[in-house]
């Protein structure tokens, strides 16, 4: 008998009804019942990973501790379970493919055919189990991404089908999150695009075990007991997933419909202890019931679709709620701004971040940005790209370095400031070669950054190829732009800061993918304080 549990999540009707969200709701109400749970995500694409993805097309790339480019659900898995995801938490199509595929070339198979039926599918049973092998475990919620109906997930529920056989029903189950569309002309809720979902998916072998209904309008008995009689599952199996306020709200919205005891009792696993969730709702309440608000600016290449920014926004969320504040973000275009209309665009706020991002597109107006955060004593993060930002602004109008420029943006300037990572030089491949996952940093004790880590040492995550030019770094800080944390491994500057300005930090990593609910990372909590301040003052 399997010691680990596992639980899987299809989707149908429609995309982007929260398959995330109540993987990580139901895993986190689990924890709470002193299970040790993780969440993984199956994506269809057949991409490697999504590093190589426009922004536009998939939203953020998220980072894991291990340096796993990875799709932004692995953010909420972390922001709430508070444990990291790793590189095994997120396997796309390509990567089980061109893993088969190298199998192949080794020769193997021993010269036997190669087929999506058993090669393929036994590949995602592997990935499946790595995790619950592993023996930290007691249940693995898997995500299956798309929608049942969809060629590329076929090959995932198949081997979902052959995993629910070869477990036992007591060790495995499977759970269909679908959508319930109010028809106003009517003025009722249809169950005929949830019947046709369930239909489906059970065409292809896997009878999904518990329902998870997203509707607008609460679920009455009469539709659990045509959708219990229609879906083949147990009047009680179905569960409302109602439109929620926030994100945060869902867990306790899951507990209320008693989807963990569900979940528990089909598993033949002990209750445990009944989720208080104590500090989730501490953290909710002070969310909801703000004592003052400031309003950001996050400056940016990639705003009009702000999932390209998912984890600072939820970071944001966090620190907003430790400080008792409400954080309204102002969403800038960086392509839009410039030296003549920036203070009109950018005078009514109480803290401006500039934005990760690549390439040449929109960078001039981040620079202006970034000068007047520092000439009008406004708070000021740059994360990343930001960073950099910040550090070629200083060059050109404080050092007097005219046009100086990262490599990046222009290969031939006579100040390259941000300079080509050594390392990277000859990497001619694009996918997975840029300095990722966590590295270790050190402080200067006589700086703000140690007054906010209240640590020597730090430990944050990286997605980047270019850094700071160590040739000009008497220059910056002879000049106040002190350089005020180092990778003592690769002498890289990490950190700058400005020592005669109330609030003025950049920084080369991300600090946005280690902040939870539980844990808001102290950099954003101490930008929003700032940033209160700021108003205050005004």
């Amino acid at each position: 008998m399997s010691k680990t549990k596992y639980i899987f999540v299809t989707g149908g009707v429609t995309s982007s009804l929260g398959k995330g969200i109540i993987s990580a709701s139901l895993a986190k109400l689990l924890q709470e019942r002193g299970y040790s749970v993780t969440i993984q995500k199956l994506d269809p694409y057949i991409n490697i990973d999504p590093g190589t993805l426009n922004p536009y097309e998939h939203g953020e790339c998220f980072v894991t501790e291990d340096g796993a480019e990875t799709d932004l659900d692995l953010g909420h898995y972390e922001r709430f379970l508070n444990i990291p995801t790793s590189q095994v938490n997120n396997v796309t199509t390509g990567r089980i493919y061109q893993s088969v595929i190298d199998k192949e070339r080794k020769g193997e198979f021993l010269g036997k055919t190669v087929q999506v039926i058993p090669h393929i599918t036994d590949e995602i049973k592997y990935r499946i189990q790595i995790l619950g092998k592993t023996g930290d475990f007691d249940i693995v919620i898997t995500e299956i991404g798309g929608t049942i109906g969809d060629i590329e997930s076929l090959p995932y529920v198949e081997a979902v089908r052959q995993l629910k056989w070869e477990l036992g029903d007591q060790n495995a189950l499977a759970i269909h999150l679908t959508l319930i569309p109010y028809l106003a002309a009517a003025g009722e809720l249809k169950t005929k695009p949830t019947q046709h979902s369930v239909k489906m998916l059970m065409q292809s072998g896997v009878t999904p075990d518990i329902l998870v209904c997203r509707t607008e309008h609460h679920l009455n008995d009469n539709i659990k007991r045509k959708l219990a009689l229609f879906c083949n599952v147990k009047k009680e199996s179905i569960i409302e997933s109602i439109d929620a306020e926030t994100i945060y709200d869902v867990p306790n919205l899951m507990l209320a419909e008693k989807l963990d005891l569900v979940v528990l009792n089909q598993l033949k696993l002990p209750l445990g202890k009944v989720p208080k969730l104590l500090k989730w709702n501490d953290f909710l309440q002070k969310h909801k019931n703000p004592k003052n608000n400031v309003t950001i600016g996050i400056i940016g290449k990639y705003v009009e679709l702000h999932d390209a920014y998912k984890s600072i926004n939820e970071a944001l969320i966090h620190a907003g709620a430790n400080n008792e504040v409400k954080v309204n973000i102002h969403w800038v275009h960086s392509e839009n701004l410039t030296e003549n209309n920036v203070s009109k665009k950018l005078k009514n706020l109480n803290g401006i971040i500039v934005a990760p991002g690549f390439g040449g597109r929109g960078i001039e107006g981040k620079i202006d940005a970034v000068r007047f955060a520092r000439e009008n004593k406004i708070p000021f993060l740059g994360i990343c790209l930001g960073m950099q930002m910040a550090v070629i602004e200083y060059a050109r109008n404080v050092l007097g370095l005219t046009n100086a420029n990262s490599l990046e943006m222009n290969e031939k300037t006579r100040h390259p400031v941000i300079n080509l990572m050594k390392e990277q030089k000859k990497v001619t491949n694009k996918g997975g070669t840029m300095r990722l996952g966590a590295w270790n940093c050190s402080l200067s004790e006589n700086s703000k950054v140690f007054d906010i880590y209240k640590s020597k040492k730090i430990s944050e995550r990286h997605r980047h190829r270019y850094e700071f030019n160590n040739k000009y770094l008497n220059q910056f800080n002879k000049a106040g732009m002190q350089t005020t944390g180092i990778n003592s491994k690769t002498d890289l500057v990490e950190i700058i800061e400005l020592s005669n300005h109330p609030w003025f930090i950049g920084v080369q990593y991300h600090p946005e993918y280690k902040s939870t609910v539980l844990n808001p990372h102290p950099l954003f909590v101490a930008f929003i304080k700032a940033s209160l301040a700021h108003k205050k003052s005004k």
